[in-house]
């Protein structure tokens, strides 16, 4: 089967792209990495107002989605540019809090679709971390059918990737919802999660192949680039396979989660997330990830000793391939997923 992109989908995604290289995210990233969030706020806000956050939050709290295959679209560019910030949990608290309904989603929901909140939040099964709590408007934890407002992003902890902090939030918080919707709304919104930072992990690699080709067709040995030795040529081209093949199970995640969305009484974002959508989501999510991976893995090997340097920014990306690929399902867990499924 192969998954073509509308006109109108292509074009959202150059007009990211546009947006984005204009943007200069790698000084970006160094801010927010500093603990400067002003310009990564700034860059979000410019993201929101074209419409990306808006594609997970449904029409009737001022989104226009659910739409995963746009969603997807925008989420490669996102992670192609390495755009620091909590956009896999943002998008997936749209679908948590749109599944859980009341005034905790008419707070909130319209704050996320226009970028005026940045939001993180931890779901049972997929760590206790919440990705840069300390950038983020609110934090939501869910516990068994529960719904908590964290009091604070709490104490940070280790991180692989500088520019993506994590926090264990501080236990406790104000109960906003309760019953068996938030199970159901949890289910889907970890989907949503897994599936964002897929397309996220598919963008990372993107950007250093890509970096990776230009670099080894000026890097010279025995006087000639060292792009036309046949080993470096066949390591390339194995990286290509590798996330040209996560990109049809993207976008097919992206196709079962739209059917999902489109079931009767799903549109408010209440869907529970199907079995097969589920499987599908971990296909992606591990392809993605470990596509994702391998392309760092060829990016330093083939850069040698410039790959560790600060100064490069491609250090950015490589530092974010790893984590991406082990956020929202490990690959082990996403492999048995699928099996399950």
């Amino acid at each position: 089967m192969r998954f073509l992109l509308t006109d109108e989908q292509r074009e959202f995604g150059r007009s990211l792209d546009a947006l984005l290289t204009a943007a200069d995210t790698p000084a970006v990233l160094r801010a927010w990495a500093a603990g400067d969030q002003g310009p990564g706020r700034a860059l979000w806000g410019r993201l929101a107002d074209a419409g990306v956050f808006a594609l997970a939050v449904p029409e009737a709290y001022g989104g226009v989605g659910p739409l995963p295959v746009e969603a997807a679209v925008a989420c490669v560019e996102l992670g192609r540019h390495a755009v620091p910030g909590p956009v896999a949990e943002t998008l997936a608290a749209g679908v948590l809090l749109a599944g859980a309904g009341g005034p905790v989603a008419e707070e909130w929901l319209p704050a996320i679709a226009s970028g005026a909140a940045v939001v993180s939040l931890t779901l049972e099964g997929y760590g206790p971390y919440a990705p840069d709590a300390d950038a983020a408007d609110a934090v939501f934890t869910v516990t068994g059918d529960e719904l908590r407002l964290a009091q604070g992003p709490g104490e940070p902890s280790a991180s692989a990737d500088p520019a993506r902090r994590l926090f264990r939030p501080e236990p406790g918080g104000a109960p906003v919802a309760k019953g068996p919707a938030i199970r159901a709304a949890a289910r889907a919104a970890g989907d949503t999660a897994a599936f964002a930072t897929a397309a996220l992990a598919l963008g990372c690699g993107e950007e250093l192949l890509r970096a990776t080709v230009a670099y080894v067709k000026q890097r010279t040995q025995f006087g000639v680039p060292v792009g036309s030795f046949q080993a470096v040529k066949h390591r390339l081209a194995d990286t290509l396979l590798g996330l040209e093949f996560a990109r049809p199970l993207l976008y097919g995640a992206a196709v079962e989660l739209a059917s999902e969305v489109s079931r009767p009484g799903a549109g408010t974002g209440s869907a529970e997330g199907s079995p097969g959508a589920g499987a599908a989501v971990a296909a992606a999510k591990v392809t993605a990830g470990e596509a994702g991976y391998a392309a760092a893995r060829t990016a330093l090997q083939l850069h040698g000793a410039i790959g560790y340097t600060e100064e490069l920014d491609l250090a950015w990306w490589l530092r974010r391939a790893r984590p991406l690929r082990d956020a929202w399902g490990t690959p082990s867990a996403c492999r048995a997923r699928v099996l399950a499924g």
